[in-house]
């Protein structure tokens, strides 16, 4: 166990926990791409150089309500990060893309 698990073991309760990670969880669901860019603090500009777009470009895609899986991958990937995707049936999580 890890300094900081160690810590939420001894802070909060199991309960306590898992209401924590639902409601983190929640959050993290609800952020759109420009949050998630401004949450690494990163511009415009710097994950466009990334992405190798322009920063017009990137602002466009940042706006948009609906992206293509390839886009939001190499948006995803630019920012250090892997993209996943999953479909619950069933109760199940089924990993589609990863």
């Amino acid at each position: 166990m890890n300094n900081w698990q160690a810590i939420r073991a001894k802070k909060f309760s199991h309960n306590q926990l898992e209401q924590i990670d639902e409601a983190v969880e929640q959050e993290l669901l609800e952020l759109d791409l420009k949050d998630l860019r401004e949450a690494l603090d990163l511009t415009q500009v710097e994950l466009a150089a990334r992405v190798g777009i322009t920063q017009s470009q990137l602002s466009k895609l940042e706006r948009r309500k609906n992206h293509r899986i390839a886009t939001l991958r190499r948006y995803v990937l630019a920012l250090g990060g892997s993209l996943e995707i999953n479909a619950i049936v069933g109760g199940r999580r089924i990993q589609i893309l990863e």
